[in-house]
């Protein structure tokens, strides 16, 4: 979305509460948010036990540094960030101390050297590149959390209260069960003063392959289980993406070596109704020493791949003899349903497009890229709730007009200020997690468009083949849907955040207009009838063509809080006759967006209404149709 660069709105903010503070807490938190907003993005991790986070990491990693099994180090907060010497493994303690240790064979050391109760995380650093802009964050295993000690809760999942925030996180679910829905509302009420809301929150679904009904193909299982965990997480995630994790950890981690690769090959030689008997029970497969392949190398090949991961790279062999490890371990990364490491010429994983619009985000590729894409507004958007945070707690009086200051700039009761902009569309999606912002399933999937897709044709559920006009009309219409949100919201934190919306998509309007020269484009239909030119001989000083009352268009003119160009058009506004007097459409668009930036400034309430007013009439002749009656939802 457009608007000012939200990180250097809130660095600036930061800085300069930071110099003027005279209470050391307060100068001390806001030079600890500053700093968080040039660190990579932290993403946690967290699930249930045994759900398969650390699996997952080692498949984001592509490597197996992770512990999988049950230990010292799977109880720990553990945080993987960038480093120039690989392998560093940095135990922090809680009474500030620090012992330095190494990776074994790559992964973690089974014996840390201290009691676990007294480390407060562990933090290993890797030369990996991916990690300069993403660190992250393992967090311990929970089935439950509980709201009595809401500070020791967010240290068990985050390592520090104070201090150490998550900004993003991927919320692992092993089965789709009410149980997880609710352990996910707890987790994410009690994760607020992080940032945690639906638009910095993915899930994933792990396991796949081990839910298909008896089928060998499991991704018709996975796309069921997909639409059902998206209506039960509706409003609490952005994305809910399927993944077989062991297949992925292995395949990103090229963890098959010579011998099973061979024994592969091996099995694919094998009629097909004879590998299906081989594999029927995977017990008796690592155990009877029926068939090709040692048992020891049979045993390997279930860990590394299972039942699914084991038929797709015969099928493989079987196709494509000549296949290379590099290319079979390619191929079965995207088998995995991590992401399109390979071109999609099996159709093993095919998910649906949605009417009227290009595909979502269906793998976790695709989501780590979305959160990549925007760590910035991510990063802008958890310091803005830890700045709430800040305004709420006591500090020294001689700093009262300074949290004044920022409570003002971050104020979540005002529509988004002009510094954070790019933030308003992430802000509506947190107040609808929260309750705050209430919409029905459609508006709710068009608003998780809007956050999902940074090209404006895609946010608005158009196809990548249609035109600038296309795209201010769909936004007009969007427009028109969000007004009667704010009408039916009133001064709430609801309507203020829906207010940002239709902020953001006049913003998308007027960029598009722009770029079609201010050529004409198909009006959409009116939610109101026309309203006809009054006799002048029988009205004097009342709503003309625009439905605006003069006397309200007088008093906005005067307003020391309008530029010269909007003072002019204010002026011209009231002196027209109509739309061919007020503006040209393309002009009309700017104008608008002109208007709407004033919004998002303290005004009196008759001057935000009678904003609010000329915004829709210049909206209205931009879009070449007649404009709404003042009074009538706007």
């Amino acid at each position: 979305m457009s608007g000012a660069d939200p990180l250097a709105a809130l660095r600036d903010l930061c800085r300069g509460g930071a110099a003027r503070a005279r209470d050391p807490r307060l100068r001390a938190e806001l030079e600890a948010v500053g700093r968080q907003l040039d660190r990579p993005l932290q993403l946690a991790v967290a699930g249930a036990v045994s759900a398969g986070k650390s699996t997952l990491i080692n498949a984001m990693l592509r490597r197996s540094v992770a512990p999988a099994d049950a230990g010292e180090c799977t109880r720990l907060v553990t945080w993987y960030e960038h480093g120039e010497r690989d392998g560093v493994v940095l135990v922090e303690c809680v009474d500030g101390s620090v012992r330095r240790l190494a990776l074994q064979d790559g992964r973690l050391p089974a014996d840390l050297g201290v009691d676990p109760s007294a480390v407060l995380r562990l933090r290993v650093q890797l030369d990996d590149p991916a990690l300069r802009t993403v660190t992250i964050i393992d967090t311990p295993g929970v089935n439950t959390v509980s709201a009595d000690n809401e500070e020791a809760t967010r240290r068990l999942l985050f390592g520090d209260a104070a201090a150490e925030h998550a900004q993003a996180l991927l919320y692992v679910l092993r089965y789709v069960q009410r149980f997880d829905a609710d352990t996910l509302e707890e987790f994410r009420a009690l994760s607020a003063a992080c940032g945690m809301t639906a638009v910095n929150t993915a899930a994933v679904l792990t396991q796949i392959d081990r839910r298909g009904d008896g089928d060998e193909d499991p991704w018709p299982t996975a796309r069921r289980l997909v639409a059902k965990a998206s209506a039960d997480l509706g409003g609490r995630v952005l994305d809910v993406a399927p993944v077989i994790g062991l297949l992925a950890e292995t395949a990103r981690g090229n963890l098959l070596g010579p011998a099973e690769v061979d024994a592969l090959r091996e099995l694919a030689a094998l009629p097909p109704d004879e590998l299906d008997d081989l594999l029927l029970d995977l017990d008796e497969f690592t155990t009877e020493p029926f068939g090709p392949v040692d048992l020891p190398t049979r045993a390997v090949l279930v860990a590394r791949l299972h039942r699914y991961g084991i038929r797709e790279a015969v099928a493989r062999l079987r196709r494509r003899p000549a296949t290379g490890p590099a290319e079979l371990h390619r191929w079965l990364a995207g088998c995995s349903g991590y992401g399109a490491d390979v071109s999609p010429d099996s159709g093993t994983v095919v998910w649906e497009v949605e009417s009227g619009g290009p595909e979502l985000p269906r793998t976790l590729a695709d989501v780590l890229d979305r959160f990549a894409r925007h760590a910035g507004r991510l990063k802008a958007f958890a310091a803005v709730g830890r700045l709430r945070g800040l305004t709420r707690h006591e500090v020294d009086p001689a700093d009262a007009g300074l949290v004044a200051e920022l409570r003002e700039a971050v104020d979540e009761n005002r529509p988004v200020v002009a510094g954070l902009r790019g933030l308003r569309i992430l802000a509506a999606c947190a107040a609808l997690g929260r309750g705050q912002l209430r919409l029905d399933e459609e508006m709710t999937a068009e608003l998780m468009r809007l956050a999902r897709f940074d090209d404006p044709a895609a946010g608005l559920g158009l196809p990548l083949t249609c035109t600038a006009a296309d795209v201010v009309a769909a936004a007009g219409e969007a427009s028109r849907r969000w007004r009667r949100v704010v009408a039916l919201a009133g001064p709430t934190v609801g309507g203020q955040r829906a207010r940002d919306v239709l902020g953001a998509l006049e913003d998308i309007a007027a960029a598009a207009l722009s770029t079609a020269g201010g050529a004409p484009v198909p009006a959409p239909v009116p939610v109101a009838a026309p309203v006809t030119v009054p006799d002048p001989t029988r009205l004097h000083r009342r709503p003309g063509w625009t439905g605006i009352d003069p006397d309200r268009l007088d008093a906005l003119a005067a307003s020391p809080q309008l530029g010269e160009r909007e003072r002019a058009a204010v002026v011209r506004l009231r002196d027209s006759t109509g739309p061919g007097d007020a503006a040209e459409p393309g002009s009309a668009a700017v104008l608008a967006a002109r208007f709407r930036v004033l919004l998002h400034r303290p005004l009196p309430v008759a001057e935000r209404r009678a904003v609010q007013a000329v915004c829709a009439v210049l909206e209205a002749v931009a879009l070449d149709r007649a404009p709404v009656r003042e009074g009538a939802a706007t």
